[in-house]
């Protein structure tokens, strides 16, 4: 039996392709991540009331703007669970979360209103600002956003990246690095 060149070179490709389908790539590579010191991309999204959002809207503002896999997933609802308990902490710094995910803006309104959030979730239904964060990820068919997080100062530069967080202690560690942030810049 001869097999063809073409067959030989195309079984290591259906069999990567495979893996990555199976196994969860992120699709946004690090690379493209913005990083600290850069100016945050500039975007406009939809928030669970409809109205669109604008990062330039906050400028003034500390910005924690978090990316998260979907709406009501246990890891997802443990993270926003987390930023909303600590909503005043984040208010007495001047400081605002805005979270992200791929879902519509109706499955925000759905989550927003089962889980009683009340800061701005954004839909990203295009995948475009997951991908100028570099926060694309792909498990099988589903696209979704990779849990990361950028802290933007008040004139709209990063001051600290997060990857792969940890849902759980999340909330905690953004809290401690804004306000070791705000103790250098006010010196």
């Amino acid at each position: 039996m001869k097999i063809s060149k073409t067959v030989v070179t195309l079984i290591p490709a259906v069999v990567f392709a495979s893996a990555v389908a199976l196994t969860g790539v992120s699709i946004g590579r690090a690379d493209d991540m913005p990083a600290v010191g850069q100016v945050a991309p500039a975007f406009t999204l939809n928030s669970q009331e409809g109205k669109p959002v604008n990062l330039a809207d906050y400028r003034g503002k500390w910005v924690v703007l978090y990316f998260y896999p979907k709406d009501m997933t246990q890891g997802c609802t443990i993270e926003a669970h987390n930023f909303q308990r600590d909503l005043a902490q984040y208010d007495k710094a001047g400081a605002v979360i805005l979270g992200v995910s791929v879902d519509s803006v109706d499955s925000h309104v759905q989550f927003c209103t089962k889980e009683s959030l009340t800061f701005k979730l954004l839909s990203d239904e295009k995948h475009e600002v997951v991908a100028k964060y570099g926060s694309l990820n792909q498990m099988g068919q589903n696209v979704m956003a990779a849990r990361n997080t950028f802290l933007i100062d008040p004139k709209g530069v990063i001051r600290k990246v997060y990857t792969k967080v940890s849902p759980n202690p999340h909330s905690e560690e953004v809290l401690a690095a804004l306000a070791a942030l705000q103790k250098g810049t006010s010196e």
